[in-house]
């Protein structure tokens, strides 16, 4: 029999994982799966399904795991709605007990409903609660109607007025933190540098602050520095980490001075553009420098602090920093390139280190307790200077103060998937299937989170994700929010067009999202980009996740079919999805000045990223066409007149006047675009050639607002 041979049990096993063997693609048409892609992707997440009796044996397998547990660890159930719970026996009523977290206990009787589940009556408070069906326990997670939103963060009283912050116009500021300046030798933008810019923003009327994430790298490999592949996102970058925040500038100088690195730090710290694998070696010798004196250079309260730190962070925390001293000193024992190779990659080390609960690694923890201790203390300074910056974004007066990024998935062979396996998919990465942007598809690089192992653990690595990145910001944003109802899945190895849609419980995930969202009190941004499901944005909306409007993509059907060159009109801000953050750009595309002058088109030509069917030449045609488009929308609407301007004069005031009249809650302005910079931080589809996340700007946070350019775009937009 072919491999590719299409049955039904391959069908039904297809089904049964959850793959999605019917969609429609980025143009609308439906598509379905070939039996090859389902076989490759099938394999991929460890069912084999190359005959019939290999299905069969599969969906066996499915079906005794799904047997093993007739109750799951966690439920979850909406506030004042009737809680359905799955129950595999034949019983018409079962007693239960609920214990909530406040410690009242509901007793009461579950009654089988009309689907076949047992329910029991609504609960009227959420959060986590216990409980006892039967001689069965799981977690009962009750969510709120929605999330925690921007009106929520305004109606709350401020910090230091204890008044309401009243805003008619909330806005924020986009920025990608390594890139920002405070003058000084740092060599990039860092957690002090964020803390500053917080004031000057909110001095400016600024609500927000938007990051880019902040995701734990890996120490021992520099040259892995993409803000969007981490090793762990429950972690941190200590990079970004300031010293002199905890140790003091003395301290700091004087370690500078003990290393003889100042001359690399001050060099660093005049490029334009960050070279990561020379700088992050500097900046952690200084950070090693000062672990291996800390008990001398701490005062008591700082080490009691450290202890306390430690402590909180328990098992996560010291899994974390073995895998960060293992790794370390697997790539120092590496003689070639084939050992530093295998050396980067978990899945590739000795088996007895394969999992952080082995023996192996808990001899090596008592073996090496200084090592394990120092990239804890990374965790600890970081952790302080990300709680310090959202603080003195609040005292300043920022109703939502630090949004964080939650990136869509980690690198496979890094901390989160060695300290997670069952619930995070190996042999799969997470991609896009081809859309209008990217015609070939799309293969991140980058693991996530298993369907499956997530119901099977009570949702536990989500959970512990969504706190460890709400645990010092007023919001986070998600990025491809689509991956909560479905994912592109792409077998290793395989072209991005040879995945698949993978589904994921969105129900549960949501309900999730809101209940983190109200007990860290911080509002929630879905990246609503891509081939979008055609309910997900309705059921967003329904919890309260705003979307994103970015200008770009905001259009209206062209009234004459007849003339399909004709650019799409630019729908007015006015028109725009309601429940979501308006902004002009992301980090993914161009800004105002590099979309007017066409700078992306410009370099995806250098790059040789241009379609077989594009040229240069062409696509500069139609940005003229959009350009005119939107001009003329702004001139129609009073926010811009005259004739239009210029390529190299890009009409920045006028369109940000133009995004100020969007009725979303919030609106977000990346610094690029106040400052007029017309190159992008990534260029999509590029590992090399354009300096993806390395550029920094020119202006000094502590001034960012003083220039007169400046106070008329943020007052464009804030008026």
């Amino acid at each position: 029999m072919s491999r590719a041979a299409d049955t039904p049990s391959l069908r039904r096993l297809a089904e049964r994982a959850g793959l999605q063997t019917r969609w429609r693609d980025a143009w609308g048409r439906p598509r379905t799966l070939s039996a090859h892609a389902l076989h490759r992707v099938l394999a991929a997440l460890g069912l084999p399904c190359d005959t019939p009796g290999a299905c069969e044996a599969s969906l066996a397998r499915l079906a005794a795991d799904d047997a093993a547990q007739p109750l799951p660890p966690l439920l979850t159930a909406d506030q004042g709605k009737p809680v359905a719970v799955p129950w595999t026996h034949t019983l018409a009523a079962r007693p239960y007990r609920l214990e909530r977290e406040d410690g009242s206990v509901i007793e009461g009787v579950a009654h089988r409903n009309a689907a076949g589940m047992m329910e029991i009556a609504p609960v009227d408070a959420w959060g986590y609660h216990r409980l006892r069906l039967g001689d069965l326990d799981t977690t009962l997670a009750v969510a709120p109607p929605r999330c925690f939103g921007v009106a929520d963060a305004l109606a709350a009283p401020h910090q230091a007025t204890g008044q309401a912050t009243h805003a008619r116009k909330p806005w924020g500021l986009s920025v990608q933190l390594y890139g920002l300046r405070r003058g000084a030798p740092t060599g990039l933008g860092d957690l002090t540098t964020l803390a500053l810019c917080c004031e000057a923003a909110a001095r400016a009327g600024a609500d927000a602050v938007a990051i880019n994430p902040l995701h734990a790298g890996f120490a021992a490999l520099p040259a892995r520095y993409s803000p969007y592949a981490p090793s762990s996102r429950i972690f941190h970058n200590a990079l970004y980490a300031d010293a002199a925040a905890v140790f003091g500038q003395g301290v700091v100088d004087q370690a500078i001075a003990a290393l003889n690195i100042g001359h690399a730090l001050a060099a660093a710290e005049a490029r334009d553009e960050i070279d990561w694998t020379s700088l992050s070696p500097v900046r952690f010798a200084l950070l090693r420098w000062l672990w291996d004196r800390h008990e001398t250079l701490l005062g008591a309260d700082a080490r009691q602090a450290f202890a306390a730190f430690r402590a909180r962070g328990g098992n996560g925390l010291l899994a974390h920093a073995c895998f960060e001293a293992i790794q370390a000193a697997q790539l120092a024992a590496a003689t070639d390139a084939a050992q530093r190779q295998a050396a980067a990659d978990w899945r590739r080390w000795p088996v007895t280190l394969r999992s952080p609960d082995s023996p192996a690694v808990a001899a090596f923890e008592t073996a090496h307790p200084h090592e394990i201790g120092y990239h804890a203390f990374l965790q600890w300074l970081a952790a302080q200077g990300l709680e310090a910056a959202q603080r003195r974004a609040c005292e300043a007066g920022m109703a939502v103060g630090l949004i964080a990024d939650l990136a869509v998935g980690t690198d496979p062979g890094g901390s989160h998937a060695w300290m997670r396996p069952a619930e995070i998919l190996d042999g799969v990465h997470a991609g896009a299937p081809p859309d209008v942007y990217n015609p070939r598809g799309q293969d991140w690089g980058v693991a996530v989170f298993s369907p499956r192992g997530l119901r099977r653990h009570g949702y536990g690595a989500f959970i512990e994700t969504l706190r460890a990145n709400l645990a010092h910001a007023g919001g986070l944003r998600i990025d491809h929010v689509l991956g909560l109802a479905r994912m592109w899945v792409v077998p290793a190895g395989a072209p991005a067009t040879a995945g698949a849609y993978l589904t994921y419980p969105l129900d549960d995930l949501l309900r999730l999202v809101a209940l983190e969202s109200w007990r860290h009190r911080a509002i929630i941004v879905g990246e609503n980009l891509g081939t979008v499901p055609e309910a997900l944005n309705g059921a967003l909306a329904a919890r309260g996740v705003m979307g994103i409007d970015v200008l770009w993509f905001e259009r209206q059907p062209a009234e004459d079919d007849d003339a399909p060159a004709k650019p799409a009109p630019f729908l007015p801000p006015e028109q725009w999805p309601a429940q979501a953050v308006a902004t002009t750009t992301t980090h993914d595309l161009p800004t105002i000045a590099g979309w007017w002058a066409g700078h992306d088109i410009a370099w995806r030509a250098r790059l040789g990223q241009l379609a077989g069917n594009e040229t240069e030449d062409g696509l500069m045609a139609v940005r003229a066409a959009d350009r005119s488009a939107l001009w003329q929308a702004m001139c129609d609407a009073g926010v811009a007149s005259g004739p239009e301007p210029d390529t190299s004069a890009a009409p920045v005031e006028a369109i940000l006047r133009w995004l100020a009249r969007a009725r979303t809650p919030l609106r977000l302005v990346p610094v690029e675009d106040l400052l007029g910079v017309a190159e992008q931080p990534n260029l999509p589809g590029t590992v090399s050639g354009h300096p993806n996340w390395q550029r920094r700007l020119d202006a000094d946070v502590r001034e960012l607002f003083d220039s007169a350019g400046v106070r008329a775009r943020v007052a464009a937009v804030r008026d």
